[in-house]
């Protein structure tokens, strides 16, 4: 079973006040921690996979199709493959996020690292 530890070299920043790790992947699922911060904007996108995910740390706006929810610690969400999907982080405190995709996302892979423990 492999393990991923936290270390600098997994982090990204993939937009301007985005960072993310790979946490996991293999078997069909990748799982994904962002870190966001205040006001930040992951703009308006969309992608086969299925995305669900929790907030675990502050909120924002998440545009959702043609709904709009205001989202904070605890809030969690599941979004069908194909649905567009935009992310306005609060203006206060750093977000994080945690996301799980279904299948795992090849145009990640190149962000992951090899496991710590194989």
């Amino acid at each position: 079973m492999p393990v991923w530890e936290d270390r600098p070299e997994a982090w990204h920043e993939v937009l301007p006040g985005v960072r993310r790790r790979i946490l996991t992947h293999g078997n069909g699922v990748m799982m994904v921690l962002y870190t966001i911060a205040p006001n930040s904007t992951f703009p308006l996108h969309s992608h086969p996979h299925v995305q669900a995910g929790t907030f675990l740390e502050g909120g924002g706006r998440f545009r959702i199709g043609d709904e709009v929810y205001t989202l904070r610690k605890g809030s969690s969400y599941s979004i069908a493959g194909g649905v567009p999907h935009e992310l306005v982080s609060q203006p206060d405190g750093v977000t994080v996020v945690l996301d799980i995709f279904v299948p795992e996302r090849a145009d990640f892979l190149s962000e992951t690292v090899p496991p710590d423990h194989p």
